[in-house]
């Protein structure tokens, strides 16, 4: 029968990351081990790591509600479980513990080795371009950020703004752009909501100046008319992210991107409820003519390497995902996660740190 239990770890950053909900200095993950005494040694791994202040499950009660869905899990006694599946036992308003549970039976039906799907990125035969994420700070900070970025062979930058003043956010984009052009670098800003729809086009019209791939949600989620007109009118297409959280109903998805006409995505599998999930959305965007990629949310590498292997089954080749914060931490789990002039690699022959 399968049994299913939990750990905890909570990873430490090496700074604090600044959000436009504050500093973290920690998050933490919960691992769900998916085994079967009646196979010894093989074990399904998956992470659930609700982030403060977006996922709908970050909840006082999540960790006695991870503990009594382990309970309830058990009681069931199942002899299998398909990932699809996962979705009927874990309710829409804890993505990311539905996240974890289809992560885990992923991992078990393969073997149990942390290679959930096969694909070049998998195999370790290529690389996933990726963004260099440069975190919100003051000038001083962010400047340094993007120098390392662009030393390290990134050709695809991505700046949080709305937490300086603007002009001094539009000053960091002129020194950028003065040492790379669009042609050598790819820019992408994500505001988190700060622009009010009234202020939204002015500034939308000068962010244009810097030759910016896209801007991330330019006003807060949850306003579809005032989105609906931005998105139409943005000389800098926009991209959807915080106001995908919470759309679970496929009507009000198609509703969505009907109304918006967004030109990207931005899909994180913790927070809208798994790999399954992700793949509806993305579906979804591509019927319209919508693009997208795939960002994590602050996983450590276990809910990193999923997301990532499932990136390398389903993304555009050579378009930039989000998928470079495993990094972040100072207590991360060891994993053959490498980053390599701004790509991501997978060894499948590399150690793994699993949780205790």
């Amino acid at each position: 029968m399968l049994q299913l239990h939990y750990s905890r770890r909570v990873l430490r950053f090496n700074f604090p990351a600044r959000t436009s909900r504050g500093a973290l200095t920690e998050h933490t993950a919960t691992y769900l081990h998916l085994t079967d005494p009646a196979r010894p040694g093989r074990q399904g791994l998956g992470e659930a790591a609700p982030l403060a202040g977006l996922s709908p499950d970050h909840r006082p009660d999540f960790a006695d509600t991870v503990a009594g869905f382990c309970r309830e899990f058990n009681r069931r006694q199942l002899r299998e479980l398909l990932p699809e599946e996962a979705a009927t036992l874990v309710g829409p308003e804890w993505p990311a513990l539905r996240f974890a549970l289809e992560t885990a039976v992923l991992d078990y039906q393969n073997g149990g080795q942390r290679q959930l799907y096969d694909n070049a990125f998998s195999r370790g035969e290529a690389g996933l371009p990726i963004n260099g994420l440069v975190w919100m700070g003051d000038a001083t900070f962010m400047r340094e950020q993007i120098e390392k970025k662009l030393t390290e062979g990134y050709t695809c930058l991505k700046l949080k703004i709305g937490g300086l003043d603007f002009a001094t956010e539009l000053e960091l984009l002129y020194e950028i752009r003065a040492v790379a052009g669009p042609e050598r670098l790819t820019l992408r800003v994500d505001a988190n909501g700060a622009f009010s729809p009234a202020e939204a086009p002015a500034k939308l019209a000068q962010l244009a100046r810097y030759n910016l791939h896209s801007i991330e949600q330019p006003i807060a989620a949850g306003q579809w008319a005032a989105l609906a007109e931005v998105c139409r009118h943005s000389p800098v297409p926009v991209a959807l992210d915080e106001e995908l959280i919470g759309v679970t109903d496929p009507a009000r998805q198609a509703e969505l991107l009907e109304r918006t006409r967004p030109a990207y995505l931005i899909l994180k599998p913790t927070l809208l409820g798994g790999l399954r999930a992700s793949l509806d959305w993305l579906t979804a965007a591509e019927t319209l003519g919508i693009g997208w990629w795939l960002t994590s949310a602050l996983e450590s590498n276990v809910g990193l390497s999923a997301i990532s292997q499932f990136a390398g089954s389903y993304a555009r080749p050579g378009f930039p995902q989000g998928l470079g914060t495993g990094q972040l931490y100072h207590n991360n789990l060891t994993a053959p996660l490498h980053i390599r002039h701004g790509h991501l690699h997978y060894d499948p022959h590399g150690p793994w740190e699993l949780p205790e």
